[in-house]
């Protein structure tokens, strides 16, 4: 057997962008969305934050296609109608049929999802700022640089 030779991990503050491994980047990101995504869950109540993101999306006069809200959304066809389903159910959205495509239906918000709109803003608004707090812009256009890099890398067009 070949022993395993084990070697220190660099210094985040000698070594620059080589010491990536030591930052645990996959880690430190899953940690942080979970805990965003739990504490999101309790400050919307009833509301998903999906569902916050598709009546974001629901906020046009003149309605919105359902393959509109899954690529706005980031999510499949399926998801999106699923998610759409248990919405119509709840009261938030309806769908009228589409003026120039019969088979096709739009996605309006009832008026219970447009109030219930104007609180998930609310909301939003306020995990935003606490989101951003103590950092200063320069370090925030940092961050969404590398975010955006991040997303546009892993995305299904970038897939190997």
């Amino acid at each position: 057997m070949v022993p395993i030779r084990r070697t220190s991990l660099p210094s985040r503050k000698t070594d620059g962008p080589k010491a990536t491994a030591s930052r645990r980047f996959i880690y430190l990101l899953s940690v942080a969305h979970r805990r965003v995504q739990n504490w999101t869950r309790e400050q919307y109540g009833d509301v998903t934050s999906a569902q916050a993101g598709v009546l974001f999306v629901l906020g046009r006069p003149e309605g919105v296609l359902a393959g509109e809200v899954a690529r706005s959304l980031g999510i499949g066809p399926p998801a999106a109608t699923g998610l759409l389903d248990r919405m119509e159910k709840a009261g938030l959205v309806e769908r009228r049929a589409d003026a120039d495509d019969g088979r096709a239906a739009r996605l309006f918000l009832t008026e219970k999802g447009r109030i219930t709109r104007i609180i998930a803003q609310e909301r939003t608004t306020a995990i935003s700022a606490r989101l951003v707090e103590g950092f200063s812009d320069d370090e925030l256009d940092v961050v969404a640089r590398w975010l955006n890099c991040v997303g546009e890398r892993f995305s299904k067009e970038n897939a190997p």
